[in-house]
């Protein structure tokens, strides 16, 4: 199932196309309306203008979770505060990541995670408890996209004796937490006397701020008995639909209507262009109206995967030499 089978499986000449026009448009704007940027293209000799093709990002610097760390995000705001609508704070290891989006921002990361979630099999019969603070504006887009589609939604928050409750109550097929928290369930349905493999669970859909592998999912698949899927979701990006598992568990399909994903050699500024070869993702937001990223350095070790995917979908994908099948 697709969610947009227009764009999943779009054609590849089509795709560079688009992405190219959304890239222009998303460097002239940072470039006119982001203080950040207006400097860091200055410091390096670049404009927006030299980017003519694609290949031609190349000519821009990179950014680095540092540099995000250490700057005003009101510098990397591209709008004034009153067009904001909303904004998030999450706590992270190294730092607090504000992260601003206008109405335009939600309404596409919620179509993406629409994507995110049909792939996973979710349509309007499913019933979907969500763990987690719902101040995350990336669990607020969980709750649209499971609405648009239909779904019935159940928000367990973050209090144990909640979440056994509802378990009891409500006959959920799926669960959308991050790992620790599902562990956490587990263990205290376990210290209750209960197997939350006993539990009409089919799905559990992990979000990941740390990275792209989920240490936990093999575990989590069998104690659950239930098909894991993986959803990455730095406090950076804003949002946890940039990458997505299918059905055929072959890497995580790229949103590249989206994103301008690259590959860049580890320590290097080299842009890797062989097939299945390992380095760095690279993201660029082609869309982003309050906070765009621009050659954004994940720091995910990657290899880029080209050919069509066993479910159909078109858009590439990045694997991992430790992504559970």
């Amino acid at each position: 199932m697709y969610a947009n089978q227009q764009i999943e499986q779009l054609d590849r000449e089509s795709m560079q196309a688009l992405q190219l026009e959304r890239l222009q448009k998303q460097l002239k704007w940072v470039e006119e309306k982001s203080l950040y940027y207006q400097q860091k293209f200055a410091k390096a000799g670049v404009s927006a203008k030299e980017v003519q093709s694609l290949e031609d990002i190349r000519r821009l610097p990179f950014l680095t979770s540092n540099e995000l760390f250490q700057v005003d995000s009101l510098d990397l705001l591209t709008l004034p505060l009153s067009a904001i609508l909303r904004f998030s704070v999450v706590q992270q290891e190294n730092g607090e990541v504000t992260k601003f989006y206008t109405n335009g921002d939600v309404a596409k990361n919620v179509e993406m995670m629409t994507r995110c979630l049909v792939a996973t099999g979710i349509n309007q019969t499913s019933v979907v408890a969500i763990q987690g603070d719902m101040a995350d504006s990336r669990l607020m887009d969980i709750q649209y996209a499971l609405e648009m589609l239909g779904a019935t939604v159940v928000n367990m928050g973050t209090d144990y004796r909640q979440w056994l409750r509802f378990m009891d109550l409500i006959s959920m097929d799926t669960i959308v937490s991050t790992p620790q928290l599902i562990m956490q369930l587990i263990i205290q349905l376990q210290a209750t006397g209960k197997n939350i493999a006993d539990y009409p669970l089919n799905r559990v859909i992990c979000m990941n701020p740390q990275g792209l592998t989920n240490a936990m999912q093999r575990h989590i698949a069998d104690r659950t008995h239930a098909t894991v899927y993986n959803l990455y979701e730095p406090a950076e990006l804003g949002t946890a639909s940039m990458l997505y598992q299918c059905e055929a568990h072959k890497g995580y399909h790229i949103q590249e209507d989206y994103y301008y994903p690259e590959i860049v050699a580890f320590h290097s500024d080299q842009v890797v262009t062989e097939p299945h070869q390992m380095g760095e993702l690279v993201v660029t937001t082609l869309m982003a109206e309050a906070m765009p990223l621009i050659r954004y350095r994940t720091g995910q070790a990657v290899m880029l995967e080209t050919d069509t995917c066993d479910c159909g979908r078109t858009l590439h994908r990045v694997t991992t030499p430790f992504t559970f099948m």
